[in-house]
């Protein structure tokens, strides 16, 4: 569900088999990139227990939607374009924005303390009188933990075992905002905010509680409203109805060949809830290239780690990569799917990639395929060139 800065830059250096497919010839026609994803898309469905895959690229202006795969074993049936998808980790680069916005319309400061839009006393929500401020929730340096309630960080350490899914709905069972906000009064911080990096959920949806404060409306409602207008995402929600409940794509968590339950529903859902389709994503990717000024402060980085990696608005910064340049990226995993998004401005490249299985493997074979797909962009891009 989560993935910590160690775990993020290993899958960053890893190459796997994926990558060996090369480079097409550097003479192919612009027009073939559709061929070239549908070969990547074909690939990676190849790979031990993956079974469908959806990838939405936007390439200079030009967007492109392929799905490969069986959902469901033994039922030929591939992912389509109404298929909706949990994104789950992906969802905070959604409240990012909305945090971003709100920076813009003044309507909150990232050196606010987050105990500004809380009611009741939280002294421990500081260390040695710094407090926690809305600047260390999107940096993932507030010191607060991955999950709450706490027993879920437990829980998660064995992400791969088949009982964890089960485990995950039970916890959650009927615990909502308040139940949160009674476990946020236990929290204990142990080092000044703003300095290490320690990934938290948790402080995704406390930044979603403070969205509702200052705005006077839950979040679900401000999410779709600001998406809808800014990047006509109508699709996009973290509540389904029942009458869409049908098109929820179907998920293997591990090595388990039986289908397994949806991500359990989180206080806020801001963290990890969020489901959208393929065309929704590519409307996302259109929206973070277009550069406006809420997605341009939503890339600004709020703390920087080394030279190769900082984090902004719940943006992953990636630095120095010879062929991908200065890029923006995030992975999403729940316990039955797994996807990447990228951005990358060197080239006017948006990836989105998600699968319907969620493993040990699985973001790495994601990652292959997104490196495949730009070594074969920036050949085609020095072709031109020459």
């Amino acid at each position: 569900m989560a993935m910590d800065k160690r775990q993020w830059l290993l899958t960053f250096a890893a190459t796997a088999a994926l990558l060996l497919a090369g480079c097409k010839g550097e003479s192919a026609p612009q027009n073939d990139l559709g061929a070239e994803i549908d070969e990547v898309a074909t690939t990676l469905v190849e790979q031990p227990l993956l079974h469908s895959t959806s990838i939405a690229v936007v390439y200079r202006g030009q967007g492109f939607i392929r799905h490969r795969g069986d959902m469901e074993t033994g039922k030929p049936g591939a992912p389509t374009d109404a298929t909706l998808y949990e994104i789950g980790s992906l969802s905070k680069t959604l409240a990012g924005t909305l945090v971003a916005n709100a920076v813009l319309e003044q309507r909150l400061s990232l050196d606010d303390d987050v105990r500004t839009y809380l009611k009741g006393d939280y002294p421990n929500l500081q260390y040695k009188g710094e407090p926690i401020r809305i600047r260390h929730l999107l940096s993932h340096t507030s010191g607060l933990p991955n999950m709450l309630p706490e027993q879920a960080n437990k829980v998660l350490e064995d992400f791969t075992d088949h009982g964890t899914p089960a485990a995950l709905n039970a916890l959650y069972e009927g615990y909502g905002k308040v139940g949160f906000l009674e476990d946020l009064h236990a929290v204990q911080i142990n080092k000044a905010p703003g300095k290490d990096y320690a990934y938290s959920s948790a402080g995704t949806e406390l930044t979603a509680h403070i969205l509702e404060s200052v705005y006077n409306t839950d979040y679900e409602s401000l999410l779709r409203a600001f998406f809808i207008e800014a990047a006509a995402m109508n699709d996009t929600r973290i509540h389904l109805p029942d009458a869409q409940a049908t098109r929820l794509a179907i998920g293997y968590h591990s090595d388990n060949p039986v289908p397994t339950t949806a991500m359990p529903q989180l206080p806020w859902g801001a963290s990890g809830n969020v489901k959208a389709t393929a065309p929704e994503m590519l409307k996302y990717l259109r929206f973070q290239l277009a550069n406006s000024p809420v997605v341009a402060e939503s890339h600004r980085p709020l703390v920087t780690f080394d030279s190769d990696f900082s984090i902004g608005y719940f943006w992953n910064i990636v630095s120095g990569d010879t062929l991908k340049g200065t890029y923006y990226a995030h992975h999403g995993g729940v316990p039955r799917s797994q996807c990447y998004v990228y951005i990358m401005p060197k080239y006017d490249l948006g990836i989105f990639v998600i699968t319907n299985q969620s493993g040990n493997e699985t973001a790495r074979a994601m990652e292959a395929t997104i490196d495949t797909l730009v070594k074969r962009i920036a050949s085609r891009e020095a072709a031109v060139s020459r």
